[in-house]
């Protein structure tokens, strides 16, 4: 490669293309996936919804995590996703690498409701009562019994409904391909547990923050075991002197 080259590829503004990627995948659920509202029979975009729940799945199809926003669904969900502008991400909580799946729940009634609307507190609470529904039902069909939030939602004080939730991959091939692979993920488990263990360690931390690191090192030691017994197990690890490869290149 040129002097000219290099300087030409170090000015590029594109971004690597695993985050050029996502980016794109992401954009392609909010505006491909369409909502039908079922009590007006409006259809819009799943990522035009304001108020709403998310919930991500790994490569397994295991819930990580749920949340909820009356922002916009889109904008909460790329900034976990993307640009680490979120304390679940900078903590270490969640790592973006993991989600291959999202899933919706659009709560299409409360669009018009903003923080001066009459209906806010009430509009919240039902909020809070979905992330609670939905959030209780994925821990308890989840392997670990636990997803990987570090609080859990509040006690509803409203009952609710769950709505009809769209879900989908927003990984490419190409990148699924490249972060599926089980020892990749190995490797990237082991990393965030060792990140999050420093956090704690670091800092005066609260214990969800720790249920959580108890969380993701089953969740790693899940998946080791997992692999090595897929791999053959026991019966295929080698016998002989632990140190005889270190004898035989020392003599």
């Amino acid at each position: 490669m040129t002097s000219g080259s290099r300087r030409s590829s170090d000015a590029t503004r594109t971004p690597p293309f695993e985050t050029d990627e996502l980016r794109r995948s992401i954009q392609a659920f909010f505006r491909g996936k369409i909502y039908e509202d079922p009590a007006t029979g409006e259809r819009r975009p799943v990522g035009a919804f304001r108020w709403g729940v998310y919930a991500f799945y790994d490569y397994d199809g295991e819930p990580i995590y749920v949340g909820q926003t009356k922002e916009k669904i889109s904008g909460r969900v790329g900034r976990h996703l993307t640009n680490q502008r979120t304390d679940a991400v900078a903590m270490s909580v969640l790592d973006p690498f993991e989600v291959a799946e999202i899933e919706v729940w659009p709560l299409p009634s409360l669009e018009l409701v903003n923080a001066r609307h009459p209906d806010f507190k009430r509009a919240c609470a039902v909020l809070d009562a979905l992330e609670h529904r939905v959030f209780s039902r994925l821990r308890d069909e989840s392997e670990f019994g636990a997803i990987l939030n570090e609080k859990d939602p509040p006690s509803p004080t409203v009952d609710v409904v769950e709505p009809t939730s769209i879900r989908g991959l927003i990984v490419s091939d190409q990148v699924k391909e490249l972060r599926s692979h089980p020892d990749t993920r190995l490797a990237r488990r082991a990393l965030i547990v060792s990140k999050l263990a420093q956090v704690i360690s670091e800092r005066e931390v609260k214990m969800g923050l720790r249920r959580v690191l108890v969380t993701q090192t089953k969740r790693l030691l899940w998946l080791a075991e997992r692999r090595f017994q897929n791999l053959g197990g026991e019966r295929l690890v080698e016998t002989g002197p632990e140190d005889q490869e270190e004898m035989s290149l020392s003599e």
